[in-house]
């Protein structure tokens, strides 16, 4: 078993354990970002996020990761795993910022991440990235430092947008 199977393994153990204790609420996200991860990086994609009260929230997300390597297009798809903790009790301008610690993974790297969101909407993160193979994105080694900004918008709130 590799570095990634073994990481991916651990985290679908941890939040099976997670699910199977509470019933949990789920919203559907839309998500855009950047992420510099030896090049810059646009990105969209989708999150749910679970939740049975606001001191701990758990997200699993998907996307695709759009750049230029090396003067060439590429696309690379993403998942993600996040938990946002706030242990703050009875005080809810305390919870319009959370702790988070994750990691996501590409079939070109996995990295572990930490850093914080603003409402679970605004999310400013860093790590580090162990790459998977030797091929990396048209020659392009996909290594080292770790940064994401990420915009996360509930469809409820595009859906009553619309309305």
């Amino acid at each position: 078993m590799n570095k990634a199977q073994f990481v991916i393994t651990i985290l679908t153990v941890f939040f099976l354990c997670t699910f199977a204790k509470a019933q949990l609420t789920v919203h559907k996200m839309v998500s855009v970002g950047y992420t510099y991860q030896n090049q810059s990086f646009g990105e969209v994609g989708g999150k749910l996020l679970f939740l049975k009260n606001d001191d701990v929230i758990y997200r699993l997300g998907a996307s695709a990761m759009m750049g230029s390597a090396n003067s060439k297009f590429a696309i690379m798809p993403k998942v993600s795993t996040d938990v946002l903790v706030n242990f703050q009790k009875n005080v809810d301008f305390y919870h319009s910022y959370y702790f988070l610690i994750g990691a996501e993974g590409t079939n070109k790297y996995v990295a572990p991440k930490i850093g914080f969101t603003l409402f679970g909407m605004l999310d400013l993160t860093g790590g580090y990235a162990f790459p998977i193979g030797t091929s990396g994105i048209n020659g392009k080694e996909l290594k080292g430092l770790n940064i994401n900004f990420t915009l996360n918008i509930p469809t409820v709130f595009i859906h009553d947008m619309f309305k």
